[in-house]
């Protein structure tokens, strides 16, 4: 994986979910917006890549209440709503990234 690609921290707050990268990058998420994002099977349709979770059932307020590291690649949000089972990749967290420099290049598909 690309070192651009390397989370250096996560911080927690009520409201958001700050990542700082590798190359001193720092993107600033919403915690419902992410997880509206979950990747996992019961989020995401396996075959098909459709979105199955009803945006509607999460909450305005959603918050992270935990994240966990999963090997060197990814990491994974234990939800407010006792959702944990989406595991969010480097490379897909930084391709969700909402600032205005991440909006604006090629190839973000948010």
């Amino acid at each position: 994986m690309d070192d651009l690609m390397n989370v250096r921290t996560i911080q927690l707050n009520s409201g958001s979910i700050v990542i700082v990268w590798s190359d001193g990058h720092r993107s600033i998420f919403s915690p419902r917006d992410l997880r509206l994002r979950c990747p996992c099977a019961q989020c995401v349709d396996e075959m098909t890549g459709a979105i199955k979770l009803n945006s509607g059932s999460v909450s305005i307020g959603i918050e992270p209440v935990d994240s966990i590291p999963v090997g060197n690649y990814a990491v994974q949000f234990l939800w407010s709503d006792t959702h944990y089972t989406g595991i969010y990749t480097h490379q897909f967290l930084r391709t969700l990234c909402p600032c205005e420099i991440c909006d604006s290049d090629i190839g973000n598909d948010s």
